[in-house]
């Protein structure tokens, strides 16, 4: 009786001992964090740009040798899709808010000479950086669980994706969902478990400048761009998309350890330098 005894208080000792080396997998603080508003405010951060494969009319130089092309007024080096900001939103979202001037959604006016699966990327960049800024991979703080976004369509048979990388450099596609709806729809899509959310080594320090101090070390995904696929069966020599109010479901909890403030990426900077 005795040595039973013994077992079960070796068992239970041994969970506990399990459950605070994996505290972290089990703590959960839930939040959500909006990523992009597309509001294109004084203080926005990024700059939306856009990208195509091979049949989007104006990327071949020989399409402004065709008439069909020349109403388009295409200049040297534009070529379709192409992105604006405008005063309108999801009614769910904001209701009927039209005080607010502030409130934009992202367009994309999108043109192809033939069907088939072509596609259009949707990716940003600092807007501190200027006209030279390269492509940014915005940082998305805690474990994500879900990728949230609105999206107007009009009723085409293509389909939205979202790419990811994590902390070892490895892209992520995300199906996000078929555009084959009327009007706005909030679109929300899970993060696969497959894709890792632990951290092994810290990030670049200049990785996540756009995070505030606290979030900085527990960044396990990046966002790289959304991307637009048309089908075979559906027409694309002319459609319009409507991107709204990016957010991330997000589990934030990060347990506390004995220096955690040295991977902080101000402290690194400030007592290491900008150079490794």
């Amino acid at each position: 009786m005795k040595h039973s005894s013994f077992r079960v208080v070796c068992l239970v000792l041994l969970a506990g001992t399990a459950l605070a080396a994996f505290g972290d997998d089990l703590t959960v603080n839930l939040e959500s964090r909006v990523l992009e508003t597309f509001d294109n405010t004084e203080n926005a951060l990024y700059v939306w740009h856009s990208d195509a494969s091979r049949f989007a009319i104006g990327k071949d130089a020989a399409d402004r040798n065709n008439p069909i092309y020349a109403s388009l007024e295409l200049k040297e080096g534009e070529f379709f899709p192409r992105l604006n900001y405008f005063e309108i939103w999801p009614m769910a979202l904001f209701r009927s808010n039209r005080d607010n001037k502030q409130l934009r959604s992202l367009g994309i006016w999108g043109k192809f000479k033939r069907r088939g699966y072509n596609w259009v990327d949707i990716y940003p960049t600092l807007k501190s950086e200027g006209n030279d800024a390269k492509p940014y991979e915005i940082p998305i703080p805690g474990r994500a669980r879900f990728l949230d976004l609105w999206v107007w369509s009009p009723n085409v048979n293509y389909y939205i994706e979202a790419y990811l990388r994590d902390e070892q450099g490895t892209i992520h596609t995300i199906f996000m969902d078929n555009l084959t709806y009327n009007g706005w729809r909030n679109i929300r899509a899970p993060i696969p478990t497959y894709i890792p959310q632990r951290k092994r080594i810290i990030l670049d320090p200049s990785s996540s400048n756009t995070l505030p101090t606290e979030d900085r070390n527990s960044v396990f995904l990046q966002f790289v761009k959304f991307r637009i696929w048309t089908t075979p069966r559906e027409a694309v020599d002319n459609f319009y998309i409507y991107l709204d109010q990016f957010k991330v479901l997000t589990d934030t909890f990060v347990s506390l350890y004995d220096g955690d403030e040295l991977t902080d990426p101000d402290w690194i900077r400030e007592n290491w330098g900008t150079n490794k």
